[in-house]
C-alpha cells in the first residue's frame, strides 16, 4: 500500500495461474483479520504459472536493470548540461516534462494487469533524465554533494534492507496503512504546495539550502523515514511474491517499484543535504 505498484499484499498474485490458485498462511489469514498467523509451512500454489515463477534472483537481476538505465540516462543528462552540449535553458523544461512523463508513465505501466517490459525501460530512461537534470541542478549550486548523496542513498537503502532481514522486521496491515496514510498525505501536501506556487504564495514547505526553514527540514526528514519505510514494504512484498510462485513477469512490476522508492528516497537525501551546505 505504501508504493502504489508493489505495496499490496497481492501485488504479484493478479494475473497468471497465482490468480487462479488459492493461497495459504499470509493472505488467508489476514482476510480472516488474523495476525500473525500461525507458524506453518507456507503453501505453495498447486501449477506453477506458464513462464516460470518469480525468483530472487531475478528480482534482483531486473532490478539492477532497471536502476543501471536510470543511472546511465542520468550520467549521460548530467554531463550533458555540465559540458554545454545541452544548453541550461532547457534546464527547467527538461526537469518538468521528465518529471510529468515518468509519473504518468509509472501510472499507466504499473496498472495494467501483465506489466509491458517496454513500459518499465522507458520509465528508467525518462527517470534517469529527470535526475541527472535535478542532481545537475544541486551540483552547480553546491559541487560535490552529488557524489555523497548517491552514497548516502545506496548505504540506507542497504541498511534497510539489512535491517529487515536481521532483526526480522515484521510488516503487518497496520504498518501498511500507516505508511501508505503517509504518503498519501505528504504527496497531497506536495501537490498543493506546487499549485500554490505557481500562484506566487511560497508555504515555506521545498525549499533548497540554508535558507530552508525548520518546516521544510522537519518535511525532508519524514520524507526521508516514509520513503525508507516504503522500501521495507516493498522488501516485505517481493518476499511474499516470491513465496507465493508469483509468475516470473512479475519480477518487473517489483523492479519498478523498488526503482521508483529509490528515486525518491535519493532526491529527499539530496535536499536534506543542500541544507547543509554553506
Amino acid at each position: 500500500m505504501a508504493n502504489p505498484i508493489i505495496g499490496r499484499p497481492d501485488a504479484f498474485t493478479r494475473s497468471g495461474a497465482a490468480s487462479q490458485q488459492p493461497t495459504y498462511g499470509y493472505d488467508q489469514h489476514q482476510q480472516q483479520g488474523q495476525y500473525p498467523p500461525p507458524q506453518q509451512p507456507y503453501a505453495p500454489y498447486q501449477q506453477a504459472p506458464a513462464g516460470g515463477v518469480m525468483t530472487l534472483d531475478d528480482v534482483i537481476a531486473k532490478t539492477a536493470m532497471t536502476l543501471g538505465l536510470v543511472l546511465v540516462a542520468a550520467i549521460a543528462t548530467f554531463m550533458g548540461f555540465m559540458n554545454g552540449i545541452l544548453p541550461i535553458g532547457l534546464l527547467t523544461p527538461a526537469l518538468i516534462v521528465s518529471a510529468i512523463v515518468g509519473f504518468v508513465t509509472v501510472l499507466m505501466v504499473a496498472g495494467r494487469a501483465k506489466l509491458p517490459v517496454g513500459g518499465v525501460l522507458f520509465y528508467g530512461a525518462v527517470e534517469g533524465i529527470f535526475v541527472g537534470a535535478f542532481s545537475f541542478l544541486f551540483e552547480a549550486m553546491y559541487p560535490g554533494i552529488v557524489v555523497t548523496a548517491v552514497m548516502a542513498t545506496f548505504v540506507t537503502a542497504f541498511a534497510t534492507l539489512a535491517a529487515y532481514k536481521f532483526f526480522n522486521i515484521r510488516v503487518t496491515p497496520k504498518f501498511r496503512k500507516i505508511v501508505f496514510i503517509g504518503v498519501a498525505s505528504l504527496a497531497g501536501l506536495f501537490l498543493v504546495n506546487l499549485v500554490l506556487a505557481l500562484f506566487g504564495i511560497d508555504m515555506g514547505v521545498r525549499d533548497i539550502g540554508s535558507q530552508a526553514g525548520l518546516l521544510s527540514i522537519g518535511i525532508s526528514v519524514v520524507a526521508i523515514l516514509l520513503a525508507v519505510a516504503s522500501l521495507i514494504v516493498d522488501f516485505d512484498s517481493v518476499e511474499r511474491g516470491v513465496r507465493a510462485g508469483a509468475p516470473a513477469q512479475e519480477s518487473w512490476r517489483a523492479a519498478l517499484g523498488i526503482t521508483v522508492t529509490m528515486v525518491w528516497l535519493y532526491t529527499e537525501i539530496l535536499r536534506v543535504m543542500s541544507y547543509f551546505r554553506n
